[in-house]
């Protein structure tokens, strides 16, 4: 047989043992579901809700406090001469803790297989839950909710749930924001949180008249499921929502700790569909290195670790 047909044939063999296995893991997910939404039949009028969960509040917040403190190490250690983009001090030291008896060098001369029979795997390296795991949502620290109620008198408090990892170890309000086309400007955010009220103060002039407008759909609030008007909302009073992408997810959520989780399905699967699943890698062209060869195309943001460093895309 020659050797293109050899090719075409392994090729072949390996097209087909990918699919059986793909093929072979969804079957293994269940079966499909009545319904994409979770069930929103409101049994109760809202000011029973209102007062069942704030009641329960307190008992949540304990609860998911001492998971913290069973996992890490909360206390305020600021690295000496070491600060953010302008004066906030970067924690320092290890946070996770250990299981009693053990030190990282005993961990260190185990084997994986040792460490998981003997359950000394550490849990800070565990996947930390929602204080609210089931329900899910967006939650945000209360310096961003301050200032979200200064600029537009929204009001971003959950009565079930507050936000709990200590101001210390989150990055500085707000994020300073830099353009790649235009680094000459510095920080184009002004150590403002770019809301619906001043993005058009602070960008015009900057970006293009389309990125402008893409830019103002980002930062105009849309309601979900804790934020609305309708009786179905964690917020005391009806709001106009809460999950602005770029306020509360991108300048603030990603840089500045605001947690949110999918509500659970009846499987117990989380709410949501994949991130890398959104949207199709085959967006993004690929590109030329410096020498003029052709790379892979860079995944799309949704994609990307957030907090790896790699090539430039």
């Amino acid at each position: 047989m020659s050797l293109p047909n050899n090719r075409k044939l392994w090729t072949g063999v390996a097209f087909a043992a990918v699919t059986v296995a793909l093929g072979s893991a969804y079957a293994q997910q269940g079966p499909r579901g009545k319904s994409s939404y979770a069930p929103v039949e409101i049994t109760e009028p809202f000011s029973a809700i209102l007062a069942r969960l704030s009641a329960q509040k307190p008992s949540v917040e304990r609860e998911h406090m001492a998971v913290l403190n069973e996992r890490y190490d909360l206390s305020n250690r600021p690295a000496a001469g070491v600060t953010m983009d302008r004066t906030k001090p970067v924690q320092e030291g290890v946070r996770v803790k250990l299981t009693a008896g053990t030190t990282w060098d005993s961990l260190a001369g185990m084997t994986p297989e040792q460490i998981r029979d003997r359950n000394l795997f550490p849990p800070g390296f565990l996947p930390l839950p929602h204080p609210k795991h089931v329900e899910g949502g967006m939650v945000f620290p209360r310096f961003l909710i301050n200032e979200i109620k200064r600029q537009e008198a929204r009001d971003l408090t959950r009565f079930d749930v507050d936000f709990d990892i200590p101001d210390h170890f989150l990055p500085e309000f707000p994020p300073a924001i830099y353009l790649n086309q235009r680094s000459d400007l510095g920080d184009v955010s002004q150590s403002q949180l770019v809301t619906v009220e001043n993005y058009y103060q602070l960008f015009n002039g900057i970006i293009n008249p389309k990125q402008l407008e893409g830019l103002r759909l980002l930062v105009t609030p849309f309601p979900q499921q804790q934020f609305n008007q309708t009786e179905d909302r964690r917020s005391e009073q009806p709001s106009r929502g809460g999950d602005a992408l770029f306020p509360a997810r991108r300048q603030a959520g990603h840089r500045s700790g605001g947690r949110s989780r999918r509500p659970i399905e009846p499987t117990g699967r989380a709410h949501t569909a994949p991130r890398c699943a959104r949207r199709p890698t085959t967006t993004t062209p690929s590109r030329s290195d410096h020498r003029g060869r052709r790379r892979a195309p860079c995944p799309p943001s949704a994609c990307r670790p957030r907090f790896a460093i790699g090539r430039r895309c």
